[in-house]
């Protein structure tokens, strides 16, 4: 699988560091010692600053001129005499890269008050500690995490290790977010989940008041606490309820739905008229929650609990992606967390009422 690790040619180093643990594919550093947010940005090489730069380009004469040219011709020879009013380009200050195109009202959060969100609750006795940090592509997307220091535990051996995730970017593409991560030990499955009318994610907007609304967001901190303490008592509910295996395929089937058309063909029992693709997703899982040694334990198998574990492992152990930030993305706020939510509510309706919620 490949990486989108940035890799800085100014300093010839990778941009990601991890604590005392292999790092990606081998890149970045590994440090022994739990940094403050100011190492962890130097170590992951984050330690850049981005302006909003003004836009350019030019008039229909000088575009008809130098459009036939091969390219680095036709930039070497370029004259740009028109400015692109409203829009801006955000540019790494130390290797000038562009990162991306924004608008007017866009406003630029240094990774440093970014990460500086962290240093209020890290640290302090508090036992919470920096893992990993780092940026993929040339450096638009950033993340940091912050492993807090009591675990979730289901059953008597399976732990659940709970994270403070923050990412932010710099072309545009998304809003600063603060979230909630839990990662069960056993197979590094991330199940992210919303309980009730909580959510284990904050964002916050590049505007004018995002670095404002940052130093509020401690309050991630107190709702971390109460999702956890839930969750744990969730989850040892959902190791005690069996599930036969038609039951977990069903439940296999609505959670990988990838469009309104496909669940009607289920609830209509139409399952013949299926997609040869969708069915050979429906079969890894299947396959995965079958097999899988980590699917194997006593909280997880043949339980309500092991039905979940089984989509979230797939799309963190099994599922291939064009590369690290494909995943990253997935996993944390794309198509893998939008399946395992589906499976989160499926085994929370299962709980509650049975096999005929899933009819």
């Amino acid at each position: 699988m490949g990486h989108d690790i940035n890799y800085n040619r100014n300093t010839g180093k990778h941009a990601f560091m991890s604590v005392k643990e292999k790092v990606w594919h081998g890149l970045g550093q590994i440090i022994e010692h739990y940094p403050s947010s100011t190492e962890a940005i130097k170590y992951a090489g984050l330690n850049f600053e981005v302006e909003k730069r003004p836009l350019f380009t030019c008039n229909t004469e000088n575009y008809a001129i130098f459009k036939d040219l091969e390219t680095d011709e036709y930039m070497n020879s370029f004259e740009p005499n028109i400015i692109v009013t409203d829009y801006f380009a955000t540019v790494r200050t130390d290797t000038d890269e562009v990162l991306g195109m924004v608008g007017k009202d866009y406003n630029v959060v240094q990774n440093t008050d970014a990460f500086s969100f962290f240093d209020g609750i890290v640290g302090g006795g508090s036992g919470i500690e920096y893992e990993t940090a780092g940026c993929l592509g040339r450096g638009q997307v950033t993340f940091i995490t912050a492993k807090l220091p009591e675990y979730i535990r289901v059953g008597r051996e399976d732990l659940i290790e709970q994270f403070l995730f923050l990412t932010s970017s710099h072309d545009g593409s998304g809003s600063i977010s603060i979230a909630f991560t839990p990662v069960r030990i056993v197979c590094a499955n991330t199940l992210n989940a919303a309980l009730r009318h909580k959510s284990n994610c904050i964002k916050i907007r590049h505007t004018a008041s995002a670095t404002e609304k940052l130093k509020q967001a401690h309050q991630m901190l107190g709702l971390t606490n109460s999702l956890a303490t839930e969750m744990e008592a969730l989850y040892n509910h959902w190791s005690r309820l069996r599930i036969t295996d038609p039951e977990l395929k069903r439940l296999i089937q609505l959670a990988m739905v990838p469009n309104h058309e496909v669940l009607e063909k289920l609830k209509t029992g139409k399952d013949e008229e299926l997609s040869t693709q969708y069915n050979h997703l429906i079969d890894n899982v299947y396959e995965y929650a079958l097999s899988s040694p980590t699917q194997q334990e006593v909280t997880t198998k043949g339980t309500v609990f092991g039905a979940y574990n089984a989509v979230t492992g797939y799309f963190q152990n099994v599922r291939g992606y064009k590369n690290e930030e494909a995943k990253f993305k997935s996993i944390m706020n794309g198509t893998a967390l939008s399946r395992t939510q589906t499976a989160f509510d499926l085994c929370m309706n299962l709980a509650k009422v049975g096999g005929a919620a899933l009819n």
